[in-house]
């Protein structure tokens, strides 16, 4: 279905190639994971798919890439839109109508399907991915996860012949996350559609995959079946980490084959250390928070309060109204009820650099902060505004994702390396609290855990940080405390072991694999009395 014939590809301005000499064949009806570092080039490999590279981005293709026979060199983009379709990183920057049910049908009008045809599509996809309740929504008003999976719905409802995604589930909670993952393996299995799709949180779509393409940043492709890939792999899941840890031979690639090795593993662990209590006076205090969006209520009389020098996670599937929280308590976004104090002042009665001090606030839509020409230009600013010493922000940002081009613009970068840039600029800052609102999107393992670095840093300093995600690895990794959100409200809140250990939705894979109170690989390293045989 899909060759590669010595492709190699630089873009404009680069000595070195994003893709060098690169040869693949991906058979009709595999599914293909696409794994690599922030910025090795998956998403340009994928683009390469249907000729938006170069035809679209520019820079100098050599080699074929051929399509169900067809070459992308000789024909544009468009002409592969009934043959392949491509969910990029940015659901937003992909919509071109207002409504979701506008939008899942906008797609078969330009293929000029019989409206029949379009009305039952769109019927199936708005069922297949659960958001039947959301047609007539604008497409604007809807949470990152909400937009993520109508852009899904809108291309699935073409049919083509080959799927393309690039990182599908970032944004989805992880219920959500399975079932978009399960459909795709439905249209695999059924309708044998390939599917490609680039993707950091690897735990959750190696079950399903046939095949690995790793990207090492070298220009290069290493490809194979997953347990031979991710042996030496130096990223990886929490699945493969642990057996690695253990000495699993082979390693495991779902949890119920590590439960089956478990036993001989728990023997070997101590009790962990119990995790320290909260401080006694909380940086930011907020009471009976309320946020409307017309006759849509989002955050229904919320009391939050967030303590120096812990990290507390939000969580909740898309749309129960979290993102909606954070911007109340930053100040920027609307409140129509309730109180926040940070230093006993109110964000919201003041001027936005100075309450950027006191609550700083990285967005879903991180690029929304972005608006200089070059990434060493937004670094200068952030430290100008912030009085903090020139290259603060730079250092902050290689810790992050090292090696990026200060000449670059940040609208060329990847998703994963602008919520790197847009991290740097606020925590440039040095807030007393810090709200981070899907911050792991687009970032790989590694950069995960100099995140992870950077924000217990931070706690040790006696700040205050909020993490809204749908990761419930890092979630294990930094949070000290989990509250639940669900339609506006916190129905639980508590130490993470308590609230995300027994939950078949939250838990990480070390827990499912070992149970409470484990929750990451590198706890059960901890513990290990001795090196387990």
């Amino acid at each position: 279905m899909i060759e590669l014939d010595h492709v190699s590809f630089w873009y404009h301005g680069r000595e070195s190639p994003v893709l060098d000499d690169i040869s693949l064949s991906i058979g009709d009806g595999e599914l293909v994971l696409l794994a690599g570092r922030t910025g090795a080039g998956k998403s340009t490999l994928l683009g390469t798919l249907n000729g938006l590279v170069p035809h679209f981005t520019g820079g100098h293709l050599d080699g074929e890439v051929s399509v169900d026979g067809v070459t992308t060199r000789s024909r544009p983009p468009r002409e592969f839109a009934h043959l392949v379709g491509l969910v990029g990183q940015d659901p937003l920057a992909g919509f071109v109508t207002d409504t979701v049910e506008e939008e899942l049908a906008y797609g078969m009008e330009q293929l000029g399907l019989p409206a029949q045809v379009m009305r039952r599509r769109v019927e199936e996809t708005l069922d297949l991915l659960g958001i039947a309740e959301l047609r007539r929504r604008p497409l604007r008003a809807l949470s990152g996860g909400q937009q993520q999976r109508v852009a899904i719905g809108s291309v699935l409802t073409t049919h083509p012949r080959v799927l393309v995604l690039d990182e599908p589930t970032s944004a989805l909670d992880p219920t959500a996350a399975e079932d978009v993952l399960a459909t795709l393996a439905r249209l695999v299995e059924d309708l044998g559609t390939t599917v490609i799709l680039a993707e950091h949180r690897m735990e959750r779509v190696i079950p399903f995959a046939d095949r690995l393409l790793y990207t090492p940043g070298d220009g290069s492709v290493v490809d194979g079946p997953p347990p031979e890939v991710l042996r030496d792999m130096p990223i990886t899941p929490p699945i493969v980490s642990l057996g690695r840890l253990a000495g699993w031979t082979p390693l495991p690639m779902t949890v119920r084959d590590a439960r089956r090795r478990a036993p001989s593993l728990l023997a070997a662990l101590a009790e962990p250390p119990p995790r320290p209590p909260l401080a006694p006076s909380p940086r930011l205090t907020a009471s009976g928070v309320v946020v409307r969006y017309g006759p849509t209520v989002a955050v229904r009389g919320v009391d939050v309060e967030l303590h120096g020098g812990t990290v507390l996670a939000m969580m909740g599937r898309n749309g129960s109204g979290k993102s909606s929280l954070l911007w109340a308590l930053q100040g920027s976004g609307p409140r129509q009820g309730g109180t926040v104090q940070v230093a006993g002042k109110d964000p919201k009665d003041l001027p936005s650099a100075e309450a950027r001090a006191l609550v700083g606030l990285v967005p879903q839509t991180a690029s929304d902060l972005l608006y200089l020409d070059t990434v060493a230009d937004e670094c200068r600013a952030a430290d100008t505004e912030s009085e903090a010493s020139p290259g603060t922000c730079r250092a902050l940002l290689d810790r992050l994702t090292p090696g990026i081009d200060s000449r670059a613009h940040p609208r060329d970068l990847s998703e994963g390396q602008r919520l790197a840039l847009v991290l740097a600029v606020q925590l440039s800052a040095t807030p007393g609290v810090l709200l981070l609102d899907e911050p792991t999107r687009g970032l790989d393992y590694t950069a995960k855990a100099t995140l992870a670095r950077i924000i217990t840093a931070l706690t040790s300093q006696g700040r205050a940080v909020v993490v809204a995600t749908h990761d419930v690895e890092f979630v294990a990794t930094v949070a000290d405390h989990v509250a639940i959100m669900a339609e506006g409200e916190i129905v639980a809140t508590g130490p993470t072991a308590e609230i995300i250990a027994g939950s078949p939705a939250f838990a990480p894979q070390t827990t499912k694999i070992l149970g409470a109170p484990w929750l990451t690989v590198d706890d059960v390293r901890a513990a290990l009395r001795e090196p387990a045989r």
